[in-house]
């Protein structure tokens, strides 16, 4: 049995068409009819592969390489073997990311998982239930009553879509996730399992037990946001959560209640953001970072992985740590519990004592 593919197979394209799209010059136009297939890795790459070299560490890969071709910056295309036709570009991965995304268009949003158009005869849709044409919805995908989908939409299998849930065109919802209380905008793409507009984690400790608090606001995201699989978003208590336009969340994200995100964020997976804080525009958290409730981050601000954000950051801030701080500080005091942990390992050694480490286990 061969391997499978799982993606369409790129068609073949020549070097001058891969300069086109690269927006890159071809360093012998005699080979401008050379023909190429795909792109792959440096180290991975044949004579039908398209692939990109910037970085002088990996310079032992690309005199190895067997690549076709290779976009490079012009301080490094003397370093691409004679067998190579260069590709001179100023700015090599972007450049090849933008061919990779030509060739493998199937591979930038969850499309059917039945390989199919329009609606799978099991599949339930509500009589009230509005589909623009050119929606596609999946075997065993649920579809309640006045939900509203836009024409280019792929609706996963499985899914479930609550009552009057609005989805605009051109998204893509994966399959397993289940979305309420939510009015999402064109180009979304949610990848499978993600758990959008459940009531958010809200009660009121007393001494007979805790008191659930009504959760009556709904889930906004905007135009071309991008969630990964099994992040869940909670709908508001009093006010919406909000995810603003272009924003990219990665998988296994959770945020919470009353959250207002900017536009253009970056989530990276495991984060945390709890109830009422709000992101800035381009803000972007590292993986597992947690963000306090009520917390504000300003526009542009980066905070660092696996950090506790406690106070409000500023717009551009660097922030890292637990409980998180600007950036250099946190530095300086990781160096500092750096230095005095050598020098008390050197200092137990003159004694003719032992570090505590040493011996034990």
């Amino acid at each position: 049995m061969g391997q499978p593919t799982f993606l369409m197979q790129p068609s073949w394209a020549t070097l001058a068409d891969i300069a086109a799209l690269a927006k890159a010059e071809l360093g012998n136009a005699g080979r401008s009819g050379q023909r190429v297939r795909d792109v792959a890795a440096i180290d991975l790459a044949g004579p039908m592969h398209v692939t990109f070299f910037e970085h002088r560490k990996y310079e032992s890969r690309l005199a190895r390489t067997h690549a076709g071709a290779c976009l490079v910056s012009p301080e490094l295309e003397n370093k691409v073997p004679p067998h190579v036709a260069v590709l001179r570009v100023s700015d090599p991965y972007r450049a090849f990311v933008n061919v990779a995304r030509e060739l493998h268009r199937d591979s930038l949003r969850p499309g059917s998982a039945f390989d199919q158009a329009g609606i799978a005869p099991s599949a339930v849709i509500h009589p009230s239930a509005w589909l623009e044409d050119g929606v596609t919805v999946d075997p065993l995908a649920t579809i309640g009553p006045n939900a509203e989908i836009g024409a280019g939409t792929t609706i996963g299998a499985g899914v479930v879509i609550g009552p009057s849930v609005t989805i605009g065109r051109d998204c893509s919802i994966g399959a397993g996730t289940s979305i309420f209380f939510a009015m999402i905008g064109n180009g979304v793409i949610v990848h499978p399992g993600c758990r959008i507009g459940q009531d958010g984690f809200g009660f009121t400790p007393g001494p007979k037990g805790h008191t659930k608090i009504p959760q009556i606001g709904r889930v906004i995201i905007q135009n071309d946001v991008e969630i990964g699989a099994n992040t869940t978003i909670d709908r508001g208590g009093l006010r919406d959560t909000v995810i603003g336009e272009g924003s990219k969340i990665d998988n296994l994200v959770q945020i919470a209640h009353n959250v207002a995100m900017g536009r253009h964020c970056i989530v990276v997976g495991q984060c945390g953001i709890a109830g009422s804080a709000t992101l800035g525009d381009g803000v972007v958290l590292g993986a597992r970072a947690g963000i306090r409730d009520h917390v504000v981050i300003g526009d542009g601000a980066q905070i660092a992985s696996r950090s506790s954000v406690y106070h409000d950051v500023p717009a551009g801030g660097r922030y890292g740590g637990a409980p998180a701080k600007p950036m250099k500080q946190f530095l300086r005091e990781v160096f500092a519990v750096e230095r005095l942990g050598r020098e008390s390992g050197r200092s137990s050694k003159s004694r003719g004592g032992k570090p505590d480490s040493e011996g034990q286990g």
